[in-house]
């Protein structure tokens, strides 16, 4: 079955704690949404923010859609006003958009209390409003806010507002779970006898305050709905709005239905974090399908049967919705992790299964001691290429010394001396930085610029530090994860020490030898001499 998606990420997400998206942004993501193969875009509320007036001003002549209908979304008319002299109507209409969603009060509760008018006024001026719309020729979807806590209170009534849109013409009637305090069973039940009063098109808008939004949704679809709201990533005000992204997964590949079809579907991943991107915010790791560790495994007894079917601990396979799996290297990993990561590295058969013993025992300690190996697979590439080439280091430490000086303006100073002995004698090299990773760092380059003039190319991307045992105060152990880049490939390494330069220095040091490694293997892969490094240490 078709089931209708509409996107509210650039309405009700916006309302979401943290969430902001300028105009450009919102023109920007409605094109991505319309790629996906969403079937409704609400933009936003013309009438509430110069903004949202904006964007609907620019999406004129500037958004050209291919397949997703545009909506403004606005409430029914003002009491004190008659629907044709509503400044928020006029506001609706000349947003020119094919679609317009409308909300009108369904709970007495609000009817009574916020509103402040009787229930036939109430029922009218929905009426009025669809109707009105109509007429300007707008495709009209009408949003029953609190329905399902008004129809807990008075079903009656709540059963007769949305009468009162039908029968004014209303294309959609979208059943909403503002408050999120619906339980699917119940949502179920409601939906079930709603769809028995009622023939046409009925939607679904659950809101994430009991965490059950998107069981809701489904509950809705499978009692008749469908329609169904959300947002991307579950942006939204409070708890948030049904994760659009995990609904139309659930709906395509669990339930059989057809939203946006299964070869976009493939794009969902990619999509969830463009606009994660454009928002400024994370997108959680653990969140369902597109998750960095949605299809991350880390026990050795689970790695060991994704190896043989990935079924066994995989619920559909991650390249349905753009994911991948992964392997994850820790104290709990087994052999089947080494030879996955191994597989992964191109370096599949080349450790012996007592080397690959001997580095199992090695990661375990190295997290024992506070490591963080998951996070930083250039690392444990290094550990690989060491083991393949036991004695290969192509330079060793002899000495360094770090002294930053502050004066009463508050400027600060930072100097580094490092001593290294490489293949062709001793080098030292002093270095001004700006702190003291910087001027290790520039110490360092110095001192193996001329024998190994590839490490230029290195370059410091992010990098963190973590306490690991906090209880111990400023005499704590710290992690240090730095991010790497050359011109080909990304990588982070790790060091752990009670001294936050020496765990920088370790992790620096891993990663210009690393390159190292990958540059001579690769040469004598390829049988071209590259005396700067063939030289050292093979």
């Amino acid at each position: 079955m078709k089931i209708t998606t509409f996107d509210t990420t650039l309405r009700d997400g916006t309302q979401g704690e943290a969430v902001s998206f300028s105009v450009e942004d919102k023109l920007i993501i409605a094109r991505k949404l319309d790629e996906l193969g969403i079937d409704y875009i609400e933009g936003g509320w013309p009438g509430s923010n110069p903004k949202d007036k904006e964007f609907f001003a620019r999406a004129k002549g500037e958004l050209r859609l291919k397949h997703a209908k545009l909506c403004a979304f606005g409430a029914t008319h003002f009491a004190r006003y008659s629907v044709d002299t509503d400044p928020s109507i006029r506001e609706l209409i000349d947003a020119e958009t094919p679609a317009i969603s409308i909300f009108g009060k369904t709970w007495d509760f609000h009817v009574t209390r916020a509103l402040g008018i009787t229930l036939e006024e109430n029922l009218n001026i929905i009426g009025n409003t669809v109707r009105y719309l109509k007429q300007h020729g707008r495709e009209v979807i009408y949003d029953a806010e609190h329905f399902f806590d008004g129809f807990k209170n008075n079903p009656d009534y709540a059963i007769s507002t949305i009468q009162a849109a039908w029968e004014a013409g209303a294309d959609v009637v979208c059943l909403c779970d503002t408050n999120g305090g619906t339980l699917p069973s119940q949502v179920s039940e409601i939906v079930s006898f709603v769809r028995s009063r009622f023939s046409g098109t009925l939607g679904i808008h659950p809101h994430n305050d009991s965490d059950v939004a998107v069981a809701n949704a489904l509950a809705a679809v499978e009692a008749g709905c469908t329609h169904v709201q959300g947002c991307m990533n579950g942006y939204g005000e409070r708890c948030g709005n049904a994760n659009l992204i995990s609904v139309l997964a659930n709906l395509e590949l669990k339930q059989g239905h057809t939203t946006v079809g299964g070869e976009a579907l493939r794009n969902l991943t990619s999509v969830a974090h463009f606009i994660a991107d454009l928002a400024n915010l994370p997108v959680r790791n653990d969140q369902p399908y597109i998750g960095k560790s949605a299809f991350a495994h880390k026990g050795g007894i689970h790695v060991s049967a994704v190896l043989k079917d990935s079924a066994t601990y995989e619920h559909i396979v991650p390249s349905l919705v753009g994911n991948q799996q992964r392997v994850l290297l820790s104290d709990m990993s087994g052999r089947g992790n080494i030879f996955y990561k191994l597989k992964e590295q191109g370096l599949g058969e080349q450790l012996t299964e007592n080397q690959r013993r001997q580095l199992l025992d090695q990661i375990k300690q190295l997290e024992h001691e506070g490591y963080e190996l998951e996070a930083a697979e250039g690392t444990f590439e290094l550990m690989v290429r060491e083991a393949l080439n036991p004695g290969r280091t192509f330079f060793n430490l002899v000495s360094l010394d770090v002294a930053t000086k502050m004066g009463r303006s508050g400027g600060s100073l930072t100097v580094a001396t490092v001593s290294l002995q490489a293949e062709d004698g001793l080098h030292t090299e002093t270095a001004v930085g700006n702190g003291p990773v910087n001027a290790l760092d520039l110490s360092l380059r110095q001192c193996l610029a001329g024998l190994y003039p590839e490490i230029a190319s290195v370059k410091l991307a992010d990098y963190k530090v973590r306490v690991i045992d906090s209880k111990k105060g400023t005499d704590a152990k710290v992690r240090v994860l730095i991010e790497w880049h050359d011109q080909e490939r990304t990588w982070v390494t790790v060091g752990v020490s009670d001294n936050v330069i020496e765990a920088s220095w370790k992790a620096m040091v891993d990663a210009i030898r690393l390159e190292l490694m990958r540059l001579a293997d690769a040469a004598a892969q390829s049988s071209q001499s590259s005396p700067s490094l063939l030289s050292s240490n093979l």
